[in-house]
């Protein structure tokens, strides 16, 4: 097996196939640690990510007490009335429940036809926008390759077809990756 300079150059081309993503990965990891350990300043490592985790749990536990219920909700109609931050908090607020809350949003891949043999995968949002007075529209999100930001477009009903093989998942990652993450059937 002779070495050369391009057998060389494909070895290494490999090896950064298979070590990038890894140490990316790693190091992405690593800061997101560290920054939130260091949001509660306690010279033991990664005490400060346990103390974070148990406070969030245990304002979990109180939102759901039947008792401590009505403060939460006293809490939020007073944010509500901040002009600024009343934009703010409920557009976080929702983005959040979108991923974790009870009114999960991005569970519906769908594709939808743009134009004739031009066709773009997406996720509904809102299937009712009878609010707007458009009952034959539906929203439906978009969102970028290789990016964390996206559009939402108001499509008619008829464009749109629900991928039912496929979980939200593996199509949020086959979005993201522009098309390069492999989509698998679910049974």
């Amino acid at each position: 097996m002779r070495f050369t300079y391009k057998r060389v150059i494909t070895f290494f081309l490999r090896g950064l196939l298979f070590v990038v993503p890894i140490a990316l990965t790693i190091y992405v990891i690593i800061l997101i640690l560290n920054f939130l350990d260091g949001i509660i300043p306690i010279p033991v490592p990664g005490f400060g990510i346990l103390i974070m985790l148990g406070f969030i749990t245990f304002v979990g536990y109180l939102a759901s007490l039947f008792i401590t219920k009505p403060l939460f909700d006293l809490f939020e109609r007073w944010v509500f009335k901040i002009p600024l931050v009343n934009i703010l908090y409920t557009s976080i607020k929702d983005l959040m429940s979108a991923f974790v809350g009870d009114k999960k949003k991005f569970n519906t891949p769908v594709i939808v036809k743009l134009s004739e043999g031009m066709s773009r995968m997406g996720f509904i949002t809102q299937d009712d926008l009878s609010v707007l007075e458009e009952t034959e529209l539906v929203a439906i999100y978009f969102p970028h390759s290789y990016n964390f930001s996206g559009n939402l477009y108001l499509v008619p009903k008829q464009n749109v077809r629900i991928l039912k093989n496929v979980s939200s998942s593996d199509v949020m990652k086959f979005i993201v990756s522009g098309g390069v993450s492999n989509l698998s059937k679910v049974d």
